[in-house]
Order: structure tokens, then sequence, then C-alpha cells
């Protein structure tokens, strides 16, 4: 288990924001090149409306943390999406953001890799329990508000806000989430495909 925090995140500027990258495989990848395997980040979205950069390699997940977030893909219905809930859209899609918001973002390379994000946390005490049954799976939690606690096997972390912890080389058991004061987290899982 590896501990991140901002001194690990690289920062970047986009057109309506910035963007906080937590993880990408491999490690050494660049977004700007499109080579990675898969991309896990936070963003800052400060305009009303907005354009997502196409991605027709990848599929997107994406979950508000803060503020509002409506996407609409090739000029479809809108989808309004409250805190915390997580949509699923091929990164080739034509996607138009309304919204000012922080949100929660996995890019996944398309037929090598897949992967989900879930919300985790609430009130003082919330616990979740993680079962792990594959050993080429990489876990990574994101302290979105308060703090958390990770515990595999002999290993545990606490995590602040906007800190995270990364679980991988082939750990295989249960994962104990727990916020012990309360607050809030994201988990994405990234597992290869054959």
């Amino acid at each position: 288990m590896k501990k991140l925090t901002e001194r690990d995140y690289r920062i970047s500027d986009w057109s309506g924001g910035k963007t906080i990258q937590i993880a990408i495989a491999p490690e050494d990848a660049l977004y700007a090149e499109r080579s990675f395997l898969w991309r896990l980040s936070s963003a800052t979205v400060d305009l009303d409306e907005s354009d997502f950069t196409s991605l027709p390699d990848y599929l997107r997940l994406i979950a508000p943390l803060r503020g509002e977030m409506r996407l609409s893909h090739n000029g479809g219905a809108p989808i309004e999406l409250e805190p915390y809930e997580t949509h699923r859209f091929d990164g080739a899609d034509s996607t138009h953001c309304w919204g000012r918001c922080t949100d929660f973002n996995l890019m996944l390379r398309k037929g090598e890799c897949d992967g989900c994000i879930t919300a985790m946390g609430g009130g003082p005490g919330a616990e979740t329990l993680l079962t792990l049954q594959s050993a080429d799976e990489t876990v990574i939690i994101y302290c979105t508000e308060g703090s958390a606690d990770v515990a595999c096997g002999e290993e545990g972390v606490q995590l602040n806000e906007r800190e995270a912890a990364q679980l991988r080389g082939g750990f295989i058991g249960q994962v104990r989430f727990s916020f012990p004061e309360g607050g809030r987290a994201m988990c994405a899982r990234v597992w290869t495909v054959e």
C-alpha cells in the first residue's frame, strides 16, 4: 500500500479549471501522449458550460464531488448527476457539460482494462469491507471529505482530504475502509481484461 499526497500528484491547467492527476499507469505515461493504460484524476470546472476532450481509445467514468454537473452525449438528452453519482460513457462521444463542480474521473483504455468507481463513507463510524480476489487489480481510495482509515493485512494508513492510498502488487484479501469521525471517499478499482 502506498500513500499518495499532493506532492505525488501532477497538477495542470485546462481551459476551464485545474486537473489533479492522482495516478496513471504506467507511472511514466503522459496524459498528453494518450499512451496510458488508465488514469485517475479530479478536476475543477470553473465554467458554466464546457466540452470534454475527445478520447476515442478510452472509456470514462465520472462523478461530481461538489457542485452541479449535467452532461449531454452526442446532442442527446441531458443527464443530471448528483454528488457522488457515477456515470460511465464512451470517450469518443461528443460530450457537453453544464455546471461548475469538482469531479472525480477514471479513464480506461478500451479492450485492455476495465474498472469502476464507488462512493464510500458517510457519518461517524461508517465502514466498508472490500474483498480483492484478483492479483492484477489496482485499488485507489481518494479521501474527498474529512478523513478515512484504510487497512489491509498488517498495513494501515490514515488519509486526510485530498490524500489517497494505492493498493497493488498481488494483494488478495479484505480491505477495510473506515471513517471514525465521518468523511467521504471515492474508491477506484482497475483490472486487466483478457
